[in-house]
């Protein structure tokens, strides 16, 4: 006979850290956030399974506002970085946030 193991549902509230949001006021970033922190729950993956790279600048402190695990990168490098994180770690769900900036340089 198989056990059934109930799992708690998560919510945003869940990904949101204790960390003070340090964005310009009307910056974009906000929404960005609240939607990325909105969705994540509705994925089925397991909080820990989640995994947010980022290069740099303001919208690269976003592993910072997330409750998940995360890795501020080198300037131009957070897809690099996640590549080889989603190839060592194929079972995570690796995302990636980069500004204009990072990604063009």
């Amino acid at each position: 006979m198989s056990e059934v193991v109930a799992t708690a549902t998560l919510t945003a509230k869940d990904f949101a850290t204790d960390q003070e949001v340090r964005w310009c006021p009307g910056c974009g970033d906000y929404s960005i956030l609240a939607q990325v922190q909105k969705v994540m729950p509705t994925l089925d993956i397991p909080k820990e399974n989640f995994a947010i790279i980022s290069g740099i600048g303001c919208s690269s402190r976003f592993p910072y506002y997330m409750n998940t695990f995360g890795m501020h990168s080198i300037h131009g490098r957070a897809t690099a970085i996640a590549s080889g994180l989603k190839a060592a770690r194929p079972d995570l769900s690796v995302w990636i946030i980069s500004g204009d900036g990072d990604s063009l340089s």
